[in-house]
């Protein structure tokens, strides 16, 4: 979803990916709403940048074998 289709208290699902030396990556599939939109427009830019505050309401392990597990945050 584009952060310009996006509108608040909309729905948004997002990738966080962990690191660790040892144990190699884990991604986080994440669901949570829009808290805030605030768009900044520069002179020179061809789009506006877009910042965006969303919550983290529920969140699944996404496992290279295709299963996951989810998680309420």
């Amino acid at each position: 979803m584009a952060a310009r289709e996006m509108e608040i208290g909309g729905p948004v699902e997002y990738v966080v990916t962990l690191t660790s030396g040892n144990n190699g990556i884990v991604n986080l599939r994440c669901m949570g709403k829009v808290l805030r939109l605030q768009k900044n427009t520069a002179e020179d830019a061809v789009e506006p940048a877009v910042e965006v505050a969303i919550s983290l309401e529920r969140y699944e392990f996404m496992r290279s074998n295709g299963h996951s597990h989810s998680e309420v945050a």
